[in-house]
């Protein structure tokens, strides 16, 4: 299984990017769905995830600005960003609890290997 990201860029302040995760490999489900960043010197948080069901969460920092969305029949995740700020540079991360072919007694968690997202003041 592979998660692969794309959609980071850079941005001034105040403006929007739309990143995209697409999983692929021996899938059989796909469960819970979600975004983390890293910037330089901290550690890794989550910023929104989505489950199979379309619930979604939010970290309290990017509420109201970002939205996380799925579609299932593509093994897609999306996170468009809005009002970008530059407190939300950072390396963004795909993350997905799937049920693969090699291991149908569990999920396992997989990650994508990240996109850059710069947002200039």
């Amino acid at each position: 299984v592979q998660l692969a990201e794309s959609g980071g860029g850079l941005v001034q302040a105040g403006g929007s990017l739309r990143l995209s995760c697409v999983a692929s490999g021996s899938i059989l489900t796909v469960n819970t769905m979600g975004w983390f960043r890293q910037a330089p010197g901290k550690q890794r948080e989550l910023v929104a995830r989505i489950t199979s069901d379309g619930s979604t969460s939010y970290a309290d920092s990017v509420k109201g600005r970002f939205t996380v969305s799925r579609d299932n029949a593509k093994n897609t995740v999306y996170l468009q960003m809005n009002s970008l700020k530059p407190e939300d540079t950072a390396v963004y991360f795909c993350q997905a609890a799937i049920i693969d072919a090699n291991t149908p007694w569990g999920a396992g968690t997989f990650w994508g290997q990240g996109t850059q997202v710069t947002v200039s003041s």
